[in-house]
């Protein structure tokens, strides 16, 4: 699509509020958007109202930038390229065909409404733990699965059965549409019953954690994936600590 429009640059560094903040740009109908450490810029055609828009996100110190005619979703898409995450994945993303190296597994990444990208330290670090415990034949229940990418990876390692929930009802959607073939509901874990699943993965913010801690831990009979939160935070974990990731000052730990 090539319109006329503007940019709004907004502060932002890596955090899961700025998931939340892209996913909010997307929804609120951004072309395309580019990420550096501390900023995030989102391109909007001449339709959209920036004043609205410069409202609607004054909390992140956004500034405006007329831009002259161009493709911006082909520039946005530009700046995203393939990675490697811990020892077996190759992350692309989705509109790219660049095939896997030997010994790592292909994992799609869809930019967009719901978060996971991959990008984020917190997500990288599950897709490791997750490579670590995933065994041929388990059972894996993604908690707050967004665009459900680390359900997808569960499946991609071997495991037998994969189910996600989210308390959001557009993530699901976006996951379920990402991943038709996966049981995914919104709701919570109350909904889950007791032992159902070998392992459950949670990438959140260390206050939801301590909030499903119980639920956590009566849901799973095996490891408990956790992520979400700074190296300097307390998280009250479900189980004994077993090991624990780092990345970026984010850490990621099994119980």
């Amino acid at each position: 699509m090539t319109a006329a429009g503007f940019a709004l640059t907004l502060r932002a560094n890596a955090t899961p509020e700025r998931d939340q903040l892209i996913a909010d740009l997307w929804d609120a109908g951004t072309t395309g958007i580019t990420e550096e450490d501390h900023w995030v810029r989102a391109f909007f055609g001449a339709a959209s109202d920036p004043d609205s828009l410069m409202q609607q996100f004054a909390d992140f110190q956004p500034t405006f930038e007329e831009q002259e005619e161009y493709d911006w979703v082909k520039h946005s898409q530009s700046m995203w390229h393939p990675f490697e995450v811990g020892q077996r994945f190759w992350l692309v993303p989705e509109w790219l065909d660049d095939p896997a190296p030997e010994g790592r597994l292909r994992l799609p990444i869809r930019p967009g409404m719901a978060c996971g990208s991959g990008w984020h330290p917190a997500t990288r670090l599950c897709l490791e733990a997750l490579e670590q415990q995933v065994t041929p034949g388990v059972s894996v229940l993604d908690v707050g699965t967004g665009s459900g990418i680390l359900a997808e990876a569960a499946l991609l390692l071997g495991a037998r059965f994969v189910a996600g929930c989210d308390i959001d009802h557009d993530a699901t959607l976006v996951a379920h549409a990402n991943l038709p073939e996966l049981p995914l509901f919104t709701g919570s874990l109350r909904s889950v019953k007791t032992g159902a699943f070998d392992m459950v993965v949670a990438n959140l913010n260390a206050a939801t954690i301590q909030n499903i801690s119980a639920d956590l831990a009566r849901v799973a009979t095996g490891p408990i994936i956790l992520s979400g939160f700074r190296e300097n935070e307390q998280v009250l974990t479900p189980r004994e600590i077993q090991d624990e990731l780092e990345l970026d000052d984010w850490s990621c730990i099994v119980c």
